[in-house]
């Protein structure tokens, strides 16, 4: 089937920005947001019936194969080694591209309501419409190096809409944190793309994930400190995919990163730019499996430990959108852990499947629980609980897609939550009882601090308004894509995931692990009564005396475990000033001290001899004469 009308979904987000970003501010604010979201609009269009026809196409052999609609090359090393720029639709950048254009959708319409008034609003619908071309881009992508290539415009995108009240210090700060951080993550990922292209002679996804041992018959035999050089290489690109999913101890950037406009939290940092490394993971999947296997454990391992330390830090924290952005911390970690205890072949590929299908339904609610925290920032001008309580009244809309996202976060049947985590859950418990354990203690943990701020913003204690600025429903163009994202909640988890996106792209046909099920149920709905008992009211006097009680632990999960103040001490003390200030010591005194001693040099050498250029012919016909006599006095002593 022919598709190449899916160039347009790279090309009208593209446009869009040269439009706005160029002669946007000849435009009204509404009629840049309008054509922003108009041609959005245009895209999620385009993408869902790029999706119903991929999907529709039968089978080759039982396997769903990969559509290469436009592919050429770009810049030519070798008759092998070569970088193109096409696009690749298969099962997973298929589902991505549903998954960034219906956020991005929602997002964009909800900020017709919460940006009105702020200055730089035709810059921000500009900005949304690079980002997201950059996130498309990324997902299409034929090859790795085209994947880097958009990996990087989605490094600066974020960078520009995070930092869009540049006004504001925190704000900058972030930016230039999230900015940095991922470049040196970046570097990695950069170093393990070279490895990999050098030793197999391709960028190709398709030929790197083809299973052709031939491939890598160059690398066979090379190690590095005990390691295949191919492990190396997929464990550096590993590091660009944490630093870009926020995974320990590249994390610290995306809590600062809340400082963008609550829509931007929502569209990067809850559904596209922070499941990157997922994606990638999951796009290099077999290449893990089959050359590096040992690589995969230490994911499993990372994603387990992040989500663990995320899980405990969100239980403390007092700004919703800091409780979100660890949760999702969090979450991601869930979907590391379920590519690297995943197999490859049927029902032993439930962890991959998995990992995509919470992809996808996480996507969906905690898009709609930042946007919901954006309704209730915008009701009550904070982010911290304090200010909140009791908005169930005032805010009936908010408060009902809001407990839908809790829900189906928690795990809670028959929101989707439940159904993408249970097979997470059960990929685990495959794997190793131990894993299985931790990462259901983990979803108990997700449930508390969910529903710890769920209590606290819509059952606790009314906080005090000044009169005539109390809270009140969000416009009709906020609450509608909350309740298009909450209606996706409800229904998305009886998607037959596997029949669409499975390891190893035969159907998979998936049913619910009984036991896992009704375990992960009876934790998550404890977790959710201990929430209760202590927030609801929010005159419980036990949450208090716990963090009293455990002061220690209390203070340092809310300061994140001092991971920050780790990062600042080391590259301050020790980085900045034992190496950094003797570098720039040698620069200043040892090069520039010897250019310039140059430069003074020739000065006083030109100040020397600029008598022999005095235009005086008198002068010049003395030093003429006088060289002709010294020369003849010189042949003739000779």
């Amino acid at each position: 089937m022919s598709m190449e009308y899916a160039v347009l979904i790279l090309l009208l987000p593209l446009v869009t920005f040269l439009l706005l970003g160029l002669v946007g501010t000849r435009f009204s604010a509404r009629t840049a947001g309008l054509i922003g979201s108009g041609v959005l609009a245009v895209v999620a269009c385009l993408a869902y019936v790029t999706a119903w026809n991929y999907f529709s196409m039968p089978r080759v052999e039982g396997v769903r194969v990969p559509v290469v609609p436009l592919n050429f090359e770009w810049l030519h090393f070798t008759d092998q080694l070569h970088i193109d720029l096409g696009i690749l639709l298969d099962p997973i950048s298929v589902m991505m591209l549903v998954v960034i254009t219906t956020v991005s959708l929602m997002v964009h319409l909800y900020s017709l309501g919460y940006m009105k008034g702020e200055r730089g609003f035709q810059r921000y619908y500009a900005f949304l419409s690079l980002f997201t071309f950059s996130m498309l881009g990324l997902v299409v992508a034929t090859n790795i190096f085209q994947t880097y290539i958009f990996w990087e415009l989605v490094g600066v995108s974020s960078y520009l809409l995070i930092g869009f009240y540049y006004t504001k210090p925190e704000a900058v700060a972030a930016s230039k944190k999230a900015f940095i951080v991922t470049r040196f993550a970046d570097l990695g990922f950069l170093i393990g793309i070279l490895l990999l292209s050098y030793f197999t002679g391709t960028f190709s996804f398709e030929r790197l994930t083809s299973g052709d041992a031939s491939v890598f018959a160059d690398a066979a035999g090379v190690t590095f400190l005990g390691g295949s050089v191919i492990a190396w290489a997929v464990a550096l690109i590993f590091i660009g995919c944490a630093g870009k999913s926020a995974m320990f101890p590249l994390h610290i950037w995306l809590p600062d990163a809340m400082e963008g406009p609550t829509p931007v939290s929502a569209l990067i940092h809850a559904a596209t730019m922070v499941v990157a490394g997922v994606y990638l993971v999951a796009r290099l999947f077999p290449v893990y499996f089959f050359q590096a296997p040992e690589v995969l454990v230490m994911i499993a391992v990372v994603g387990a430990f992040t989500s663990l330390y995320a899980a405990v830090v969100a239980c403390v924290q007092t700004d919703i959108k800091r409780v979100l952005a660890f949760s999702t911390i969090s979450q991601i970690g869930f979907m590391m852990v379920a590519l690297g205890v995943s197999g490859m072949e049927g029902h032993e590929g439930l962890g991959y499947m998995a990992s995509m299908f919470h992809l996808f339904t996480h996507a969906m609610f905690k898009a709609l629980l930042f946007l919901g925290a954006g309704a209730i920032i915008h009701a009550v001008h904070s982010n911290e609980m304090k200010y909140m309580g009791g908005l169930r009244r005032q805010m009936p809309i908010t408060h009902l897609t809001f407990l839908i996202a809790c829900l189906a976060i928690s795990g809670i049947p028959p929101f989707s939550g439940f159904f993408s985590k249970d097979e997470i859950l059960a990929a685990c418990f495959e794997f190793s009882p131990w894993m299985g354990g931790i990462m259901s203690f983990i979803a108990a943990l997700t449930a508390f601090y969910m529903f710890r701020l769920y209590y606290n913003i819509f059952w606790a204690q009314p906080a005090v308004h000044e009169p005539g600025h109390e809270p009140h429903e969000a416009p009709a163009n906020m609450t509608i894509p909350l309740v298009i994202l909450a209606a996706i909640s409800c229904v998305a988890g009886f998607i037959p995931f596997g029949h669409f996106v499975s390891a190893d792209g035969q159907s998979l046909t998936t049913h619910l692990e009984g036991s896992v099920a009704v375990t992960s149920v009876v934790i998550a709905c404890v977790a959710i009564g201990i929430a209760t008992v202590l927030y609801r009211k929010g005159t419980n006097p036990v949450p208090a005396h716990l963090a009293e009680r455990f002061k220690g632990l209390h203070k340092a999960a809310y300061h994140r475990f001092y991971i920050d103040e780790f990062y600042q001490f080391v590259t301050h003390r020790i980085i900045f000033r034992y190496i950094s200030r003797p570098i720039a010591w040698f620069d200043r005194h040892v090069i520039d001290g010897a250019l310039n001693g140059l430069a003074w040099s020739a000065q006083r050498l030109s100040y020397a001899i600029r008598g022999l250029q005095s235009g005086q012919i008198q002068q010049y016909a003395y030093v003429f004469l006088l060289g002709t006599l010294i020369i003849v006095v010189l042949v003739l002593w000779v």
